[in-house]
Parts: structure tokens; C-alpha cells; sequence
């Protein structure tokens, strides 16, 4: 099972949201996919070829009369060979002629000689997108099996605000992932109202990442944590309307766009950046991976290997959550526990001792939810009794489940 050896054709037409298409190809070439590129001759418009070729490490098809093997037909090999077909952007243009079975291109024709699965990313001006005409044709698609991956709501390229931009790489990525590891589809489902209206302007500071604790000039003492779950509940928070402070230790990720980002080094950076925005917030997720202990001395110059052994003496650092839940005043303190074993009790036993609101654990020894993973399994629990489950999911998936158990609990009020 997996994304790995899997052949996805990515169908790139000529829009604006073409660039984004580069980073739904890189990334999933990069997790083990087998990219294979058509782009329609508006889409050469906007991104070279070459770029796709050199992405893909394939050639890039655009023209139908063009053959490369004369021992077959492009289309139709691309068309079989596919086990997802997967068009972001998906033009109104695209839209229609696929909804009507036209074929007048090389990505037209090869999608109606396709029996893989046809997902759609449409992009377009808000006033298109809501046109009858481009509805119906949708309703059309839909009807027939074809799965959209619903635009966002947002500043279009045109000037507009509406619903039109296409999703962000990260979400198609995930959603491709979660197919070939469950082979759910996307569907994607709009975030429901109640969980957008309860954290719709919502202050809430996010911390993320691992902490780094020097030992010398270059060394330095820090765990596995690659800020994928921070990063993506920051993203969620965004979709949602919150506005998030993100204090992130030292990632390879890149910040989600609308987003303050405070970078951190050590667990007392991390503190003092915390505590110091903590009075301005309604809501903290303390998703970082901060040490609990650092060298009791750093030295000034590079230690030398003279000796065979070397010991170092550690201190604890400061309970960043402890302090938080000393300190709450009227904020709702979210905390994660990374677990290896007995994780119900060290959970439960860590909302407790820490005067948290709620607790997100799990056990980073299970496949699929370890440090650096793309997906996640945790067990939510909270100071009320509550306990919800959540299945190995994507990572912004479980992020928006968190989001979902806080907004359920607060939007409506229980005796």
C-alpha cells in the first residue's frame, strides 16, 4: 500500500494556479510516485515544459500528433498506464469540454480514454466558478464519478475575493496520499460551519517544531520532531478564519502564507517567546517538541575527541505547558503527549498535572505516526472526561479532527 510506484498523471492547464501545480508535482514524484505531465498549450503560458520535465523526470506531453514511441499511441498508454488522473488546475474551459466529451487536446483526449480515477482542482474567477453553466457541468462530472477537490475562498489573482482559488498543493498532495493509503477519495468536504464559526477570529499561538540545545559552537542536543503537525494545525487555523501565531524551532518547512511565524532555537527561547504572547490569546496548541533537559554548561570552543568517553551533566528546562496552565486565565491550553507506550495513562495523568483543557496523545512507535511522518494517529482527551479516537489520517486531516473536538465542545455548551 502506499503513494510509492504509483502512476499519476497530472493534467496542467492554463491558468495562474499553474505554478502550484510544480509543487504537487515535485512532492509527489519526491514520496515515490511516478509522475507523468500533460499540459494543454494555454498552460506552456504560464509554466515552461521543461520545468514539469525536469520535476517528473519525464517527458512532458502537450501536442496528441506528437509521438515519441512509434510502438504505441501516447494517449492511450498514458490513459491505461494511469492509476490516478489528477487535473490541477482544472479550468472552467477543461471543465466544460470534459462534461460534454469533447477531445481536442492531448489532456481532453487522454481523459476520456482513461479509466483511472478523474480528480478535478478547479481554479477560476469566483463570478465563473458560480456560473450555471460551469455548476451544471460539475454536477455533471460529479454524477459520473469524478471527484472535485473543492476551491478555497480567498483573494483571487484577478482582484476579486470569492470561492475560485485553487486548493493549495498541500491539501492535494495529502488527499492523493490518503487514497492510496485508504483508498478513500476526496470528496472534500467544506469544513463544517459550526467548527468555522466557533474559531472564526480566534487568537490562537501555536508552537512547533524541536528545540535545539547546544552542547559547543557545532554540536547540539535535539530530537526527531520535523514540525509537520504544528505546521498543519496552523494551516487548518488558517482555512478556519483564527489568527495564528506560530512559534516554530528550527524546521525545513515553510510557513503557510497568513501567518505569523516567530522562529525559536532552545527550549528557552521557545519560553520566553510563549509566555510572552500568552495574555493576547484565546487559545494555545503546544504541539513543539521542546527538550526536556539541556546541557548544564555550553562550551566556548569545538570539544575535541581526545577522550574515549565523555560525560555531560544535563538541567531541566522550563516546563513551558506546566507554566502555561499555572498562568491560565480564561485561555483554553491545548497540549500533545508523544508517547511509546502506556499512553492512556501518561495522557491522562499529563492533563492533570499540567491544568490542560485537553490533550492530544499518541504513540510515535505505531507505523505511520512517528516523527516526520505526512500522517498521524492520536487519541484526544480532555478534562472533562472526554475521549475521541482519531484513525492514521494526513496530517492537516487530524488537525482539523483536534479543531472539530474543541469547537464541538465550546460552540455548544454542555451541563
Amino acid at each position: 500500500m502506499g503513494i510509492t510506484g504509483k502512476t499519476i498523471v497530472l493534467g496542467v492547464t492554463g491558468g495562474i494556479a499553474a505554478y502550484k501545480a510544480c509543487t504537487v508535482c515535485s512532492q509527489l514524484q519526491q514520496k515515490g510516485a511516478r509522475m507523468r505531465v500533460l499540459m494543454t498549450k494555454s498552460a506552456t503560458r504560464f509554466v515552461q515544459p521543461l520545468t514539469f520535465q525536469t520535476l517528473s523526470h519525464h517527458h512532458v506531453y502537450i501536442d496528441t500528433f506528437e509521438e515519441h514511441d512509434p510502438s504505441g499511441v501516447a494517449h492511450i498508454d498514458l490513459a491505461d498506464e494511469a492509476d490516478l488522473f489528477v487535473v490541477a488546475p482544472a479550468t472552467a474551459n477543461l471543465i466544460g469540454k470534459l462534461a460534454n466529451g469533447l477531445a481536442d487536446d492531448m489532456l481532453s483526449t487522454t481523459l476520456l480514454a482513461t479509466r483511472a480515477p478523474v480528480w478535478l482542482a478547479p481554479a477560476m474567477n469566483g463570478h465563473m466558478y458560480q456560473h450555471p453553466a460551469v455548476q451544471a457541468n460539475l454536477n455533471k462530472l460529479k454524477e459520473r464519478g469524478v471527484q472535485l477537490i473543492e476551491p478555497g475562498s480567498g483573494l483571487l489573482a484577478c482582484g476579486y475575493v470569492g470561492q475560485g482559488r485553487m486548493a493549495e498543493p498541500e491539501e492535494i498532495i495529502a488527499a492523493v496520499e490518503q487514497y492510496f493509503i485508504s483508498g478513500e477519495t476526496p470528496g472534500k468536504k467544506p469544513y463544517e460551519e459550526t467548527v468555522k464559526r466557533w474559531w472564526q477570529g480566534k487568537r490562537v499561538l501555536v508552537t512547533a517544531g524541536p528545540t535545539q540545545e547546544p552542547l559547543d559552537p557545532v554540536r547540539y542536543v535535539s530530537n526527531h520532531s520535523s514540525g509537520k503537525m504544528g505546521y498543519a494545525l496552523a494551516n487548518v487555523l488558517r482555512r478556519v478564519g483564527a489568527h495564528v501565531i506560530l512559534v516554530s524551532g528550527p524546521t525545513a518547512l515553510e510557513v503557510p502564507p497568513g501567518i505569523t511565524c516567530i522562529p525559536v532555537v532552545t527550549a528557552q527561547d521557545m519560553y520566553e517567546q510563549v509566555l510572552r504572547h500568552y495574555p493576547s490569546v484565546d487559545v494555545v496548541i503546544k504541539a513543539a517538541a521542546v527538550a526536556d533537559y539541556q546541557p548544564l554548561t555550553r562550551a566556548d570552543q569545538k570539544i575535541k575527541k581526545d577522550a574515549d568517553e565523555m560525560t555531560i551533566t544535563f538541567k531541566k528546562t522550563k516546563d513551558i505547558l506546566k507554566t502555561l496552565g499555572e498562568k491560565k486565565d480564561g485561555q483554553i491550553l491545548i497540549g500533545f503527549a508523544a508517547e511509546t507506550h502506556d499512553v492512556d495513562v501518561y495522557a491522562r495523568s499529563k492533563l492533570e498535572k499540567k491544568n490542560l483543557d485537553y490533550i492530544v496523545a499518541n504513540n510515535v512507535s505505531s507505523e505511520g505516526a512517528g516523527f516526520g511522518s505526512d500522517t498521524n494517529t492520536v487519541t484526544i482527551y480532555d478534562r472533562w472526561g472526554g475521549k475521541v479516537d482519531v484513525p492514521l489520517l494526513p496530517k492537516e486531516e487530524v488537525a482539523y479532527q483536534i479543531l472539530k473536538v474543541v469547537a464541538d465542545r465550546h460552540g455548544s455548551p454542555r451541563e
